[in-house]
């Protein structure tokens, strides 16, 4: 179980950060991605981070922006987000995924494990 924490409304140019908890026993056995969905839109990868967190990747339209990290002894992978954009308003997703599958880590499909979303809306 993945529970998420941080979402809120934000003016463009603030900050949030995104906090998953997850109840895994093994939780530093698990990958982890960042997705988003907007409204009308498919959802959509934003970054992913390593079992064991020397790894992560971004999606262009966030890189330089958006930070992904873990803390393996605390279950907790969190999101800093800067600079937000109104175009980053939508439902943000924590998922987990055991596959350790390089070209896999942007989809979906990798990760069995998802939260409940918490929504992020940003105010021009």
């Amino acid at each position: 179980q993945l529970v998420e924490s941080g979402g809120g409304l934000v003016q463009a140019g603030g900050s949030l950060r995104l906090s998953c908890v997850a109840s895994a026993r093994t939780f530093s056995n698990y990958r982890v991605g960042w997705f988003r969905q907007a409204p009308g839109k498919e959802r959509e990868f934003v970054a992913y981070i390593s079992r064991s967190g020397t790894s992560t990747d971004y999606a262009d339209p966030v890189k330089d922006r958006f930070t992904i990290s873990r803390e393996n002894a605390k279950k907790s992978v969190y999101l800093q987000i800067n600079n937000l954009k109104p175009e980053d308003t939508a439902v943000y997703y924590c998922a987990a995924g055991s596959s350790t599958i390089w070209s896999a880590r942007r989809g979906p499909s990798a990760y069995g494990y998802w939260d409940q979303g918490t929504q992020v809306t940003v105010s021009s």
